[in-house]
């Protein structure tokens, strides 16, 4: 099925490229977003050229190209973006994404549903690699997300009234039922214990529910103690920025697997589900759990954010992050 995923590729990026040239931009394309997609092309022509390490690094190389450029489109249609007006919290983002991708990892070495192959022997290449790939996630989603937001919705309303928005999430949250969010966290608990309680042979089988458990666990907890949170989102009807999410989970799981299809070091699916019926190397059921991953994305930041702020300030930054990443 590697035809219907290059199809699904193709159909994706032109997707994008479509919405982005009929979009106003009244702002210029910033140099950094050609560099990104000249480190794109130039990174598909070396590695079939079988040119290394570029096979290597490959899906490191193609997503450190793409995310450039999709700042760079942001900062086009907006005037302002994450990479390009606030480097500091793009360079924090990308440094946490490392850690929390390895609460995954961590799940994976119970669940057992991917494996890494074609990995360089050399350790020092090995956890260069680790570290590269992993620092592209996080960012890749909210760059993702912002992009098709900013292509969705006009520049007044896609970043909206940050002050009206906070004094109505005060009202909400006074308002919100208790039971509801205890009912919340009593299923992220069950669906992110149960899976590294199992048995191996059941737990491989429950990796869809960690791709909710954190939404479940984390989005309560950011509504209620005022971090940015989805839940305030639904309390206004507003429920733009949750697309503009899944999109970007749909999105990068594709990007994610194409280009990870032709590297030299890639991982493996492993899952139990309909593993004969793939599309690259991801099982098909598979690529549901993009999108909710993404909102995962959106609430462990979210969570973790103060805390950053709190690491800034004893390092001694004079002035705390705004997190505009994830205002989308």
């Amino acid at each position: 099925m590697t035809g219907i995923g290059i199809a699904l590729f193709a159909l994706t990026v032109l997707l994008i490229l479509i919405r982005y040239f009929r979009a106003v931009r009244p702002y210029p394309f910033p140099r950094h977003g050609s560099v990104g997609a000249a480190i794109l092309v130039a990174g598909e022509v070396l590695l079939f050229a079988g040119v290394e390490p570029v096979g290597t690094y490959f899906t490191a190389i193609a997503w450190t190209g793409y995310i450039l450029w999709a700042d760079a489109a942001v900062f086009s249609l907006r005037g302002q973006s994450l990479l390009q007006s606030h480097p500091a919290e793009f360079a924090w983002i990308a440094f946490c994404s490392i850690p929390l991708w390895l609460i995954f990892e961590a799940y994976n070495l119970r669940l057992r549903n991917w494996i890494y192959a074609g990995l360089p022997e050399n350790w020092l290449a090995l956890y260069v690699g680790y570290a590269w790939a992993f620092a592209t996630i996080w960012p890749a989603i909210l760059e993702t997300a912002t992009l098709w937001r900013a292509l969705s919705l006009p520049p007044a309303s896609s970043s909206g009234n940050k002050v009206v928005r906070m004094v109505r999430a005060a009202e909400n949250r006074s308002h919100s039922k208790s039971w509801a969010l205890a009912a919340t966290a009593l299923v992220a608990a069950l669906l992110l214990i149960t899976p590294a309680l199992a048995p191996q042979w059941i737990s491989s089988y429950l990796f869809g529910a960690v791709w909710l458990g954190f939404v479940f666990l984390l989005e309560p907890v950011n509504f209620r103690t005022g971090r940015e949170s989805l839940w305030e989102d639904f309390q206004r009807g507003d429920f733009s920025r949750l697309n503009s999410l899944l999109m970007a989970g749909w999105i990068c799981g594709i990007f994610w697997e194409f280009w990870n299809y032709w590297a030299q070091a890639r991982w493996v699916y492993t899952v139990p589900i309909l593993p004969e019926w793939k599309i690259f190397a991801m099982p098909v059921l598979g690529y549901l759990g993009f999108p909710p991953f993404a909102v995962e994305c959106f609430a462990m930041l979210a969570f973790l954010a103060p805390a950053i702020n709190g690491v800034r300030k004893k390092l001694g930054a004079k002035r705390p992050l705004r997190w505009e990443a994830l205002q989308l």
